[in-house]
């Protein structure tokens, strides 16, 4: 049985393929999207050795969403979703999540930064709902007083709607004294507005504007 948000993710992905080829992405036009999966996202921007050495993802996913995808996989029928139980879907999951980037985009200043292969995926189940958590580390660690480390967690295409966590949506883990995280929102870009309007009109979904993405950034005080 295919995994439902797979199928969501490769869907978005042959869409914004067939844009590009026709031409469509980066020309002028109102942007409306129909998200189809939401997730509520906490993360920790991991330090190791004094160094900013990546980020761990919390998604936990809407409940309607979640019923979905768990479907068929208490296989004791003991009503409850093991960790074990949800270890393959984890790794279907975080399979088509490489071909997304893992909707995590990371940024020293205006430069792109990339992240090596996950590391430590899992599922659980509670009260209803699924949350996949993973690391991400960088490729190449980054010392604490380099300036402007930021990061976002989105869907480019507005199919999966990401949005940060009230309250204590990002934390340090290991940081040196003097580090502190800010929460913040990022307007999309021009094309990301057009491929999130054209992908909802082909999808059937109803007018809403172009949603800004969720962003953090990391500051540490100079030694």
């Amino acid at each position: 049985m295919a995994h439902p948000l797979l199928a969501l993710m490769q869907q978005a992905f042959h869409f914004r393929l067939s844009l590009v080829m026709a031409g469509l992405v980066g020309a002028s036009s109102a942007a409306v999207a129909h998200p189809h999966v939401f997730v509520t996202a906490k993360a920790e921007v991991m330090f190791e050795a004094g160094a900013i050495a990546g980020v761990q993802n919390h998604w936990t996913f809407d409940e309607y969403y979640s019923a979905m995808a768990i479907d068929g996989l208490d296989t004791n029928k003991d009503g409850i979703y093991s960790r074990e139980e949800l270890a393959e879907l984890a790794k279907v999951n975080m399979d088509g999540l490489k071909e997304f980037a893992y909707f995590t985009y990371a940024k020293l200043g205006e430069t792109a930064l990339t992240f090596g292969a996950p590391q430590e995926p899992w599922l659980e189940h509670a009260n209803g709902v699924l949350t996949l958590h993973f690391k991400l580390p960088l490729a190449k660690r980054l010392e604490p007083k380099a300036v402007g480390f930021n990061f976002a967690v989105y869907d480019e295409s507005f199919f999966i709607a990401f949005d940060f966590a009230k309250g204590s949506a990002v934390t340090l883990t290991g940081a040196p004294a003097g580090c502190t995280v800010a929460v913040g929102a990022v307007e999309p870009s021009g094309d990301e507005k057009t491929l999130a309007g054209a992908m909802s009109q082909s999808l059937g979904g109803g007018a809403m504007g172009a949603r800004a993405v969720s962003s953090a950034t990391v500051t540490c005080a100079k030694t």
